[in-house]
């Protein structure tokens, strides 16, 4: 096969003449085949709902109760993943000598129910100090199986003693939620 070298400016027509698996250019993003790494049925972002919540929701329950951190997002397919995902501030306060070695538990509900696997451990701090700030970052992938309006709430408790535990005290912050509607 002969080689011929092109000159500048002069373009190569790739829809002539060639077969076989076409590689994509650094930076290509004009893929007809529709395939990505052997298939079509790959995932996409239907919808994204978000929530900036600047109020400070506070417990001193050793029980798990809703806190303010929430958003609601309508699924457009009943086949649709959401992905959950709740950052921000939160902030620990034990009286007198307490150790704060735990502030407190979080979990992420649909409504009423909680989402399997979804506790998560808001830090271990092992400070003698009595009032601790700190980053708290959640996140989980549901399967909620409906179109109709849901809603996701993060619930949390306080640890042990007197401890209280706050999200977005003060309001020295906010609290995040991004609800992201996944195609299946």
């Amino acid at each position: 096969m002969a080689l011929t070298r092109l000159g500048l400016n002069q373009a190569v027509n790739l829809t002539s003449n060639v077969t076989g698996a076409l590689p994509v250019a650094n930076g290509g993003t004009n893929l007809t085949s529709g395939f990505i790494n052997g298939t079509t049925a790959v995932g996409k972002v239907l919808q994204v709902v978000s929530a900036n919540i600047t109020s400070t929701s506070t417990t001193t329950s050793s029980s798990f109760g809703a806190s303010n951190v929430t958003a609601t997002i309508t699924p457009t397919s009943s086949s649709s993943k959401i992905l959950i995902m709740m950052a921000g501030g939160m902030n620990g306060f034990a009286g007198g000598t307490q150790d704060l070695q735990h502030v407190g538990y979080c979990k992420i509900y649909r409504g009423t129910s909680e989402i399997e696997n979804s506790t998560r451990g808001s830090g271990t701090f092992w400070t003698q100090e009595s009032n601790v700030y700190r980053q708290l970052s959640v996140s989980i992938e549901d399967s909620p199986s409906t179109t109709s309006a849901t809603t996701y709430t993060l619930y949390f408790k306080r640890y042990e003693g007197d401890a209280t535990f706050s999200l977005n005290r003060d309001g020295n912050g906010h609290m995040n939620v991004i609800l992201m509607e996944i195609a299946a």
